[in-house]
């Protein structure tokens, strides 16, 4: 049996997923969580063998979530899913140690087959997926310039593109305002901007945030 742990903050968005997978045989949904306390409590008390994560969720963000995740449970095949685009966030995502990255819209047709997939310890790639990174063969430099950023830098790039002061962003990560405001120094420079106006105009015309 496949024991899977759906982790987003939408009830729909669960509900949807668990009806994805109750009509196999060897799948069985063994905890929900809508943030991302309820992810680690929940692999406390339960043993997982894949986890259904949206990066888009309430306190702690999905991504850097993960990061405490494959720290963590190295060996826990995690399987991303999200309402944003695969060409801004999936080739991250694989890096920092998911093996997967699902728009929901294709959930229906691609989490069981991913599931399956993952649950061997091996990466799942779409199609659009597969042929993103095949396009990104033949380029010289990033098309997006976020891609450039470390992992701290982004999640900071995010919680800016929200319009999270300095002060806000270094008490929501556990960071001092001094360390922050370096990553938005190296974030500003790193993409070639000079305020943070623009860097929000950026994310939203990017749709890195929801």
């Amino acid at each position: 049996m496949i024991n899977i742990i759906i982790a987003d903050d939408h009830p729909i968005v669960r509900r949807g997923l668990r009806q994805i997978v109750q009509d196999e045989k060897d799948m069985k949904v063994i905890y929900e969580a809508a943030n991302s306390d309820e992810v680690l409590s929940g692999l406390k008390e339960f043993k997982a063998d894949v986890l259904l994560l949206d990066i888009s969720m309430p306190g702690k963000s999905g991504l850097d979530l993960l990061v405490d995740l494959k720290n963590i449970y190295p060996d826990l095949p995690i399987l991303v899913l999200s309402a944003m685009s695969e060409e801004l966030y999936a080739k991250r995502i694989l890096k920092m140690g998911a093996l997967g990255y699902i728009h929901k819209e294709s959930a229906p047709d691609l989490l069981v087959p991913a599931i399956r997939k993952v649950v061997k310890g091996k990466t799942y790639i779409s199609s659009k997926l597969a042929e993103i990174l095949v396009e990104d063969l033949s380029k010289k430099d990033s098309e997006f310039p976020h891609e450039n950023l470390s992992e701290r830098e982004f999640e900071v790039l995010l919680l800016l593109g929200k319009a999270k002061t300095v002060s806000e962003i270094a008490d929501s990560i556990a960071l001092s305002v001094t360390t922050v405001s370096t990553y938005r120094s190296r974030i500003l420079e790193k993409m070639k901007m000079k305020n943070n106006a623009e860097l929000i105009q950026y994310c939203i015309k990017n749709h890195l945030i929801d």
